[in-house]
């Protein structure tokens, strides 16, 4: 049976000193976080994840959705049928980013608007 590694599971010297650096190494990706941000409303299927995100190649994005998965962002689900499906969900911990991805849409959002005119 294969077991899900969560972050919490690491031993806190393999972590960075600092918090920020923490959040950063978990999501420092930008495709980690599109993931995210498709994912906040609710569960999705391969396919669809590499829809909404765009010019991600499927390679790319597996190794993402693996990396997501061993940190506790997300739990991969596989239901035995053919051809096979599985989906993609955020865990409790992956949710608990949305305050970021808010705040990060805000101040996107914010300044385009000043960039804009």
């Amino acid at each position: 049976m294969e077991t899900t590694k969560n972050i919490s599971d690491k031993p806190a010297k393999e972590l960075p000193a600092c918090p920020v650096e923490t959040t950063l190494t978990l999501i420092s990706d930008k495709w980690k976080v599109l993931i995210l941000r498709d994912l906040l409303p609710g569960t999705k299927r391969f396919g669809e994840l590499k829809r909404s995100i765009g010019h991600v190649t499927q390679k790319v994005l597996t190794a993402q959705l693996r990396q997501m998965e061993e940190s506790g962002l997300i739990t991969r689900t596989v239901y035995p049928e053919v051809p096979p499906h599985v989906e993609y969900t955020l865990t409790e911990l992956g949710y608990s980013l949305k305050p970021i991805l808010d705040a990060m849409k805000d101040w996107g959002e914010h300044y385009q608007a000043q960039n804009s005119q």
